[in-house]
C-alpha cells in the first residue's frame, strides 16, 4: 500500500514555506528511493504550526509542525513516513486539542481532503444534501433551510430561509444564485479556507439554493487577491464535470474594491459596471443581478447548507444559543498566540474563544481591546470578553459579529490611532455615492487629528459626525465606520486626552 503525505496547498502555508517543504521532501525520497504520494490539502486553521505535514498510518494521519525545508533530512531518518517520533511530531491530529475542542460541521473536510477531487469529496460524506435536494419540491428545500435557523454569515445575519423563498415565489423565468466570496474585511479567512480546501461544498450548496429558488446559473465572486482560491475553485469545477446538473457555476475574479463586497456594489461589478451602490428598494431578490431575483449569501452560508439538508434541520437548530443557531469559523488574528480557525457553535464567550483556543496575546502582555467584526466592527475592552458570541448579544453592547473574524490588541495599542484608520480606511475605500460616507469619514480623519493635538472639545463634533454617518449613509460602510470611532471614544476615551 502506498504512502499518502498530506502538505497543505492553502495560503497561508504557501506564505510560510509550503512549496519549499514539497520540493525538499520529492528531493529527498528520490534521493534515499523512497517512494509516497504527496496530496496538496488545505489548511487545517491551526497557523502557529504550518506547514503542517501529515502522514496517514495505521495509527491515523500523524502530523508533524511546524516544518521547514532544513527539517526534511532529519523527518526522514526518524522515519516519519510511519509515524516516527521527531522534536515536530504532534502525533494524531485529529485529537490534537485545539481541533478535538471545536465542533466542526462546516469546514471539517478542510485539511482533511484533496480540495480538487471531487470523488475525495463524496468519500468523505459529500454531495449528500444535493442527492435528497434533487428529491425534493423547492418549497420543502426553503422550509428546511428555514427551520434549521441558519443565518447569512457574512455580517448581516438575515434568515437565509426568507431570502431564497422571496426568489423562489417571484414570478420571472431567470434567477440567479450568487456567492459573495469578496471576503475583504481584516482579520478575515474562514472563506478563502472553504474555497481551497473544499471548494465542492460551496459547489454543492449553492446548487440546492438554485435548486430551491429555480435558478440554474450562479456566479462565485472571489475577491482579486485570492488567485490560489481561483485556481482551487476552477479546478474543482472542471474535475466536478456534470455533477451539478444543470446548474452551472462561472468564477468571476473581483474588481479589488473592499465596496464590491457590499451586495449591490458587488452586482454591478459582475456585471462589468463600477461597483458603486444600488439605491435599495428594490432588494436584490427582487431585481438583482441583470435586474433579475436573485439570492445572495457568502461562502460559509451556502457551505453550511449541504449538512442541513443531509442531516435535517433539527441537527443544525438544535447547536447554538437564542436565534443564532448552527456553528459559526471564528478566525483569530492580530496578537494572539494561537491564531487560526475555530469552529463552534454559538454559546462560547468571546474570553473563552481568546484564552482557552488563542492562548492570549502573542506578546504576553494583557489584551487590552478587540475588535470583532472587520474593520468596520465595534472595539470590545476588557470589561466585555464575556459577552456571549451571539448576534443580539453582540448587538446589546453595540458591537456585530459579522463575518466572526476576531483580531486582538495588547495594553500597547493606541486607540485613538485606531479610530482614525476607521475613518481613513473609509475615505479610501468608500465608493463615493453618498455624501455621509464620502465626506463624512475626510472629516472624520481631520477631526481626529485636531482632538490628538489637544483639542478636546472637538469630540462633540466627531460624535455628531457620526451619527450622521450611522443614520445617512446608504451601505454598511458609511454607516457602520462609526463602530470603532465610537466605541474607541466610549471605552478609551484616555487615548483621545
Amino acid at each position: 500500500m502506498s504512502i499518502t503525505v498530506y502538505v497543505p496547498g492553502d495560503s497561508a502555508a504557501l506564505a510560510l514555506g509550503a512549496d519549499e517543504v514539497v520540493a525538499a521532501l520529492t528531493a529527498e525520497a528520490t534521493k534515499l528511493g523512497s517512494g509516497f504520494r504527496i496530496v496538496r490539502n488545505g489548511s487545517r486553521g491551526l497557523f502557529w504550526l504550518e506547514p503542517l505535514v501529515e502522514v496517514v498510518t495505521d495509527h491515523g494521519r500523524i502530523a508533524y509542525g511546524p516544518v521547514t525545508a532544513a527539517d526534511i533530512p532529519g523527518l526522514f531518518a526518524a522515519n516519519f513516513l510511519t509515524g516516527g517520533n521527531h522534536p515536530l511530531h504532534l502525533g494524531n491530529i485529529e485529537v490534537f486539542p485545539y481541533l478535538a475542542r471545536q465542533q466542526r460541521v462546516t469546514l471539517r473536510r478542510t485539511g482533511v481532503i484533496d480540495p480538487r477531487s471531487l470523488g475525495d469529496y463524496q468519500a468523505h460524506g459529500g454531495g449528500k444534501g444535493l442527492d435528497l435536494a434533487r428529491n425534493l419540491a423547492p418549497a420543502d428545500i426553503v422550509r428546511m433551510v428555514t427551520d434549521s435557523g441558519l443565518r447569512g454569515r457574512g455580517g448581516a445575519a438575515f434568515p437565509t430561509g426568507i431570502k431564497w423563498k422571496t426568489v423562489l415565489d417571484a414570478s420571472t423565468t431567470q434567477k440567479y444564485i450568487v456567492c459573495n466570496a469578496d471576503e475583504g474585511d481584516s482579520g478575515t479567512f474562514s472563506d478563502r479556507m472553504q474555497m481551497e480546501g473544499d471548494p465542492c461544498c460551496l459547489f454543492e450548496g449553492m446548487a440546492i439554493a438554485g435548486l430551491a429558488a429555480g435558478a440554474n446559473k450562479g456566479y462565485i465572486y472571489v475577491r482579486s487577491e485570492y488567485p490560489h482560491a481561483i485556481a482551487t475553485l476552477n479546478a474543482a469545477l472542471e474535475a466536478a464535470g456534470d455533477w451539478l446538473g444543470e446548474f452551472r457555476i462561472e468564477v468571476r475574479k473581483a474588481a479589488g474594491a473592499y465596496v464590491c463586497g457590499e451586495e449591490t456594489a458587488m452586482l454591478e461589478s459582475i456585471e462589468g459596471k463600477r461597483g458603486i451602490v444600488r439605491s435599495k428598494p428594490p432588494l436584490p431578490a427582487i431585481s438583482g443581478l441583470f435586474g433579475q431575483p436573485t439570492v445572495i449569501n457568502n461562502v460559509i452560508t451556502f457551505a453550511s447548507v449541504p449538512d442541513i439538508l443531509a442531516q435535517g434541520a433539527s441537527f443544525y437548530r438544535e447547536m447554538g444559543v437564542g436565534r443564532s443557531r448552527g456553528t459559526l469559523p471564528f478566525q483569530l488574528a492580530g496578537n494572539i498566540k494561537y491564531g487560526g480557525l475555530v469552529e463552534v457553535p454559538f454559546g462560547l464567550t468571546l474570553r473563552e474563544l481568546l484564552y482557552d483556543f488563542g492562548g492570549g496575546s502573542r506578546s504576553g502582555r494583557p489584551l487590552r481591546a478587540v475588535q470583532v467584526g472587520g474593520p468596520l466592527g465595534a472595539y470590545l475592552p476588557e470589561s466585555q470578553f464575556d459577552t456571549v458570541l451571539d448576534y443580539e448579544a453582540f448587538a446589546a453592547v453595540g458591537a456585530v459579529l459579522g463575518h466572526g473574524g476576531i483580531v486582538a490588541f495588547d495594553d500597547t495599542v493606541d486607540m485613538a490611532k485606531q479610530a482614525r484608520y476607521a475613518m481613513k480606511f473609509c475615505a479610501l475605500e468608500s465608493c463615493g455615492k453618498c455624501t455621509p460616507c464620502r465626506i463624512g469619514s475626510t472629516r472624520g480623519v481631520e477631526i481626529i487629528d485636531r482632538i490628538s493635538a489637544g483639542q478636546i472639545d472637538q469630540i462633540e463634533l466627531l460624535r455628531d459626525l457620526c451619527d450622521t454617518m450611522t443614520h445617512g449613509s446608504m451601505c454598511a460602510m458609511g454607516s457602520m465606520t462609526p463602530y470603532p470611532v465610537l466605541s474607541s471614544l466610549n471605552h478609551f476615551p484616555e487615548d483621545f486626552q
